[in-house]
């Protein structure tokens, strides 16, 4: 009854299973009693989960053939004693129970302690496993280098050093809190890693601090934090009677200042989240103002106009407030002053005439009246409807068919000049009988080194994109390319391998 007992008594302790307990000890037994009988027998114990007494057992299976005497016994052998028995069943020897010696003792301490260390850590690992994501509370247990092991209560975590927010120190026996970011079975066991510098840190202290985003009336779209110094949290409310900011700030800001205490006194911007990604960018750069704002939609680009005395603040100092704001809203943001934007525009607006001027051979005041009409490059000059062209201020359509003319003489002028530059480089012919690719393209693939079909179908998507420059092809336009470049690779193989995805890795062939 007294193994009963202390199997009773470690389950308490460690608050694992008896049965893992009993298991164990049954393990340290059989161990024991190999060494005794010799390591080639099958020795297996048994605990009587009742009546705590110990069963040991030599086990010996029976076969048509013999190959290890030690853990077998022939069918012919046995059947005389045993006319029913069969393959595959067991002669059970019992034994007499060990005397324990002090070494035989101390292995089977050894294991049992082993097993239960064991089962204990499968049980921490099964318990927190699926609390990723979940802010507890601990006591700090010890600190080494700067790293923070805390004592859950049923288990331990370590909370490191990069993960603790700036000038933050915690001593033995302090209180501590932090969010659970990972939970990894480690063969040291089961490793728990807490941080107090997680952007969803922060979302989850909200959460706990306003009932509204807990009930799931308002929610945390997205979260951007500079750990210790400062933080944007952008929400939106499911229910429009509700402000979802002023629920976040709480009366008198208690909310917010409950979550600004726990990290350190951490300053944080509350922004309304808006599906108007202009909206949502101008909103995330409070508290500067913005004059105006440029998308590019496919870069994910924008471009932010500010009145001059806000472009620090816009900025933020070292740049804080703008990273914060596009870590937030996802888009790369370029802030610019009313008087830059006005400087750029007068340069571009410079530029497109001086190219209508010297391509067109006109004045400058009709190429300033194009530019100001929005046209951009000789192209949409020449393959502009007439009628177009014709209702701009001051121009007629023999004015307006004249500019086509010389855009269209341009342009095949250009074309000329190209496909000589082309052929210089070596960019071969069948490279330039590729739909997709304009003569400058061609130009451009033969200065960056790609003369060949091979070259070019050895290429990935993004990477043409990148050597043909922001007026080249859109991905899948560049994926079309570069498969049109591949099929002679599959010629007379079926086809099936073409079907690879040319963007996925651009140097797969070369292998």
């Amino acid at each position: 009854m007294e193994l009963l007992q202390v199997a009773d008594a470690v389950a308490r302790e460690k608050t694992i299973d008896r049965d893992e307990v009993l298991e164990a000890m049954e393990q340290a037994i059989q161990k024991a009693g190999r060494s005794k009988y010799g390591h080639d027998h099958d020795i297996r114990a048994r605990i009587d989960r009742k009546t705590g007494e110990i069963h040991l057992a030599r086990y010996l299976e029976v076969v048509e053939t013999v190959e290890n005497e030690a853990t077998q016994v022939s069918l012919a052998a046995v059947q005389r004693r045993r006319p029913g028995i069969k393959v595959g069943e067991f002669i059970i020897d019992p034994l007499p129970p060990i005397d324990f010696g002090r070494i035989a003792a101390q292995t089977a301490k050894q294991v049992i302690v082993q097993k239960v260390r064991d089962a204990e850590r499968k049980r921490q690992f099964n318990e927190y496993k699926d609390r990723t994501g979940e802010i507890v509370n601990g006591l700090v247990k010890r600190v080494e280098y700067g790293n923070v092991t805390v004592d859950l209560g049923r288990a331990e975590a370590i909370l490191r050093r990069d993960e603790l927010l700036p000038r933050e120190h915690f001593k033995n026996g302090d209180r501590v809190r932090a969010y659970i970011y990972d939970v990894r079975e480690e063969t040291r066991g089961p490793q728990i890693f807490l941080s107090r510098t997680h952007p969803q840190f922060m979302a989850k202290l909200f959460e706990q601090e306003v009932p509204e985003i807990y009930d799931g009336i308002i929610e945390i779209k997205a979260v951007a934090r500079d750990p210790g110094s400062r933080a944007k949290i952008a929400v939106v409310s499911k229910d429009s009677s509700i402000d979802p900011v002023g629920a976040c700030v709480g009366m008198r800001g208690s909310r917010v200042q409950a979550v600004v205490g726990e990290l350190q006194g951490e300053k944080i911007d509350i922004i309304p989240w808006n599906n108007d990604a202009a909206t949502f960018v101008v909103n995330a750069l409070a508290p500067a103002e913005v004059a105006k704002v440029v998308l590019d939609e496919e870069g994910r680009r924008i471009e932010v106009v500010v009145p001059d005395d806000q472009l620090s603040l816009a900025i933020g100092r070292r740049g804080q407030n703008v990273r914060l704001a596009t870590l937030l809203t996802g888009w790369d943001i370029d802030i610019m002053t009313e008087q830059e934007e006005s400087e750029r525009r007068s340069e571009e607006f410079r530029t497109r005439s001086q190219l209508f001027i010297d391509a067109l051979d006109v004045d400058d005041v009709i190429a300033h009246l194009l530019v100001a009409e929005g046209f951009m490059s000789v192209e949409e000059i020449a393959f502009v409807e007439t009628e177009e062209l014709a209702e701009i201020e001051g121009f007629d359509e023999d004015v307006a068919n004249e500019l086509k003319e010389r855009a269209l003489a341009f342009l095949e002028e250009q074309d000329v000049r190209m496909t000589e530059r082309r052929r210089h480089l070596g960019v071969a012919d069948d490279v330039a009988e590729l739909s997709g690719l304009t003569p400058a393209q061609l130009v451009k693939l033969g200065e960056n080194g790609v003369k060949l079909l091979d070259d070019l179908a050895d290429l990935a998507a993004d990477e043409l994109r990148e050597i043909l420059g922001k007026d080249g092809p859109s991905e899948d336009e560049a994926n079309e390319i570069i498969m049109a470049a591949r099929a002679h690779w599959f010629d007379g193989e079926g086809g099936a391998a073409a079907q690879a995805d040319p963007s996925a890795s651009g140097h797969a062939a070369q292998g």
